[in-house]
């Protein structure tokens, strides 16, 4: 067991010096030139690792069953492929831009209808005291923080922490640059909870399997879906707002969604509540995943079944 263990801490290092040298070229290269490492990267995890591109054209089947046909799930699953790399390399290639707001000006014309269209989702902040911002891992979900700040809504963003611990390290200090709080999604309800409380907002990434989520529908299939989200605006009487940084279609900037506040009502059942929440944040979500296909993580196993096991709820 005492080599195993150097083995992966070994590992470890030598995945941290690769991305560290990828980062210190890529900052460097035109926008161009990152393009092309994506779709590259992107290409390789496609053709050379079989579990995940299975798992994405068997989620992209299923998920667009009679709209799709055969050539285009493929292509769908090689572009999402290649989207997840752009999404790293174009927090990289940007960091500088995206920490200091003079900086940032020289992104406005890439990112202006992200941060008008934010404007949106401040005023529900200020008009509420704070709202739970859920967005999908959809175009590029690590500038939402930035973006968030640069319009001047506080915000606590919940991140899984990755295993590579050297890997996750550098991360968080990149994320953090955003001037938003950053905590780990274990053992997080007690901070969001504070975080509502002192009328800010929380930001989460809820559109991944989880053993101790409740079955809801996504794309006209049940997956288990984590009902935080919904607890906290039934706890506290605040909105969700779904929101997300995508691409646009030539490529040259980005194009933000907010969706209308999806609200807590009156409600004689708390768990029927929470379902119900729970089911219109995911029908937000799948609207904006079905306006940017390509640009979804369709890698993920999203419906992944739990047999014998109970959800949160239960």
């Amino acid at each position: 067991m005492r080599k195993k263990g150097k083995k992966g801490k070994a590992l470890q290092i030598i995945e941290y010096a690769g991305v560290y040298l990828i980062i210190s070229v890529t900052r460097f290269l035109p926008l161009p030139a990152v393009h092309l490492i994506s779709k590259v990267l992107g290409d390789l995890l496609f053709f050379t690792v079989p579990k995940r591109r299975n798992i994405a054209l068997d989620n992209l089947r299923n998920a667009f069953r009679g709209e799709k046909d055969e050539a285009e799930i493929k292509t769908i699953a090689r572009e999402s492929c290649r989207s997840f790399f752009l999404t790293y390399l174009e927090m990289i290639k940007f960091r500088l831009h995206l920490i200091s707001p003079e900086r940032f000006e020289d992104l406005k014309e890439r990112t202006e209808g992200v941060e008008n269209l934010f404007r949106k989702a401040k005023a529900v902040h200020d008009e509420s005291g704070g709202c739970i911002f859920v967005t999908p891992h959809i175009g590029n979900w690590e500038f939402l923080p930035y973006v968030s700040s640069m319009v001047g809504i506080p915000l606590v963003v919940v991140v899984r922490p990755l295993d590579n611990p050297y890997l996750e390290r550098l991360l968080y200090r990149s994320r953090s640059e955003s001037g938003q709080a950053i905590i780990p999604k274990r053992n997080a309800l007690f901070m969001l909870q504070k975080t509502l409380r002192e009328g800010k907002s929380v930001g989460m990434l809820p559109d991944q399997s989880t053993m101790k989520g409740i079955p809801v529908d996504f794309f006209g299939r049940k997956a288990t879906t984590t009902p935080v989200p919904a607890m906290l605006a039934t706890m506290y009487k605040r909105p969700i707002v779904v929101v997300a940084c995508c691409r646009s279609d030539d490529g040259k900037g980005f194009e933000g969604y907010v969706s209308d506040p999806v609200r807590p009502g009156e409600y004689e059942s708390e768990k029927e509540e929470i379902y119900r929440l729970t089911q219109e944040m995911n029908r937000e979500m799948e609207r904006v995943v079905r306006k940017y296909p390509l640009q979804y993580l369709w890698i993920h196993n999203r419906w992944k079944t739990y047999r014998g096991k109970k959800t949160v709820m239960e």
